[in-house]
């Protein structure tokens, strides 16, 4: 399957990054100089050198251009997915609430919104089998005529729900990773019985004008939670990862 244009981009100055050929420091190509080559508009040009930005390849110098970033040895690329990141496999989710709410006063810190302002509040319950082993939460800022289908709200991760309102390939997103102790409420959601530390995942979303569009946060109970992550930037990995990201079924 051909790449789409702003990907191909994306690619091919990532592949000169990791061969050496463009090094730390370097000025990547103009804007205009890459319209130029690809034969694209200026909003492709971006969104391929927004996918670079956020993957830490490039850094932006407002009114000067973008440059090779320097690597960072101690930063990991961490794979997150609400319903990956739990051991043994999820074959059931129900979705206990998806309604239109005016949000509590954290929710409107947190989202940069005003009290009047609608949003999405999503929640659901991941199983193994029958046993509940994650409580999902998400807040998402609602527009007249944003779709909410069911179906997806029970089986869509956080930034694919998110997606279908906003364009994902600019989106930044950042993660809290912490453990707590349940309270009343998660202990009668996840069935806990002893004492059980969760892992709590908090995800917040912006869009390219670095605006919060969706907050949320899944508690996993401990002994059914795990994460990865990777330092590797090599050619071959990346390869794989666009493959694995972009034409999934």
């Amino acid at each position: 399957m051909k790449l789409p244009v702003y990907l191909k981009i994306a690619a091919d100055i990532r592949e000169k990054i990791l061969k050496g050929e463009l090094r730390p420091g370097d000025a990547i190509y103009s804007e205009h100089e890459l319209c130029r080559e690809y034969n694209a508009s200026r909003m492709t040009v971006r969104k391929g050198l927004a996918i670079l930005l956020n993957e830490g390849y490039i850094y932006s110098i407002q009114g000067k251009g973008n440059y090779v970033k320097e690597p960072e040895h101690d930063k990991y690329v961490l794979y997150f997915n609400e319903i990956k990141s739990i051991t043994g496999k999820v074959n059931n989710m129900k979705l206990l609430k998806a309604d239109i709410i005016k949000p509590p006063g954290d929710i409107c810190n947190l989202l940069q919104i005003s009290e009047s302002k609608n949003v999405v509040l999503i929640e659901r319950l991941f199983y193994e089998d029958d046993e509940p082993v994650a409580y999902d939460k998400k807040f998402l800022v609602y527009f007249k005529g944003m779709p909410i289908i069911e179906k997806e709200l029970i089986f869509y991760t956080f930034p694919e729900l998110v997606a279908k309102s906003f364009d994902v390939y600019t989106m930044k997103k950042e993660l809290t990773i912490y453990a707590k102790m349940p309270d009343e409420f998660l202990k009668d959601k996840l069935k806990i019985s002893e004492i059980m530390p969760l892992m709590v995942v908090e995800q917040k979303l912006y869009n390219k004008d670095n605006r919060p569009v969706g907050f949320g946060t899944v508690y996993f109970r401990g002994d059914y939670f795990k994460l990865f992550a990777q330092a590797s930037l090599s050619d071959d990995n990346n390869k794989k990862l666009v493959k694995e990201n972009f034409f999934s079924p």
